[in-house]
């Protein structure tokens, strides 16, 4: 009769370290991503992830104002100043309202119009810059709603 009794619960307590560790695993999947650029030009965010994910711009209910999107980029030309442009216009919208977007870089204003942005002096061994996308208040305020929009933006390298 133990020897019976004694048999399968040998076999259990054979058996629970396995049972415990089929239970027990972990999977963890990374998706990676590098940018390596040229030594003689390049224009990128400091926080790769700028361009990677939607940005907000916070609004607050109080101030009834929307605070600006502001972020530093890394910027080189061996060979000369560089230039900048809007490639359309900055906006946002939610099909029917539309609020503008003033787009500074290095505290100069965006247009769609190239102008320079860094000059060749403060190029050439490259530097961080501060890039600003501010809403411009309507003169009646912001309309309630969703408002999406895109800033596309053309960095040239400009010969001397």
């Amino acid at each position: 009769m133990s020897k019976t009794l004694l048999r399968p619960l040998a076999m259990t307590a054979l058996m629970l370290p396995w049972v415990s560790t089929w239970a027990a695993v972990e999977r963890e999947t990374f998706e990676l991503h590098v940018t390596i650029p040229t030594a003689d030009f390049f224009v990128l965010p400091l926080d790769p992830q700028l361009v990677q994910r939607e940005q907000r711009l916070p609004f607050s209910s109080i101030t009834g104002a929307l605070s600006p999107l502001r972020a530093t980029y890394e910027v080189k030309n061996s060979n000369g100043a560089i230039g900048a442009r809007l490639a359309e216009e900055a906006y946002l919208s939610n099909g029917r309202e539309r609020i503008d977007l003033r787009v500074k870089f290095n505290d100069v204003e965006l247009t769609l119009d190239s102008t320079q942005v860094v000059t060749a002096i403060e190029a050439r061994p490259g530097r961080q810059v501060p890039l600003e996308i501010a809403a411009i208040r309507p003169g009646d305020g912001y309309r309630s709603g969703e408002y999406y929009g895109t800033v596309h933006m053309v960095f040239d390298a400009v010969a001397p």
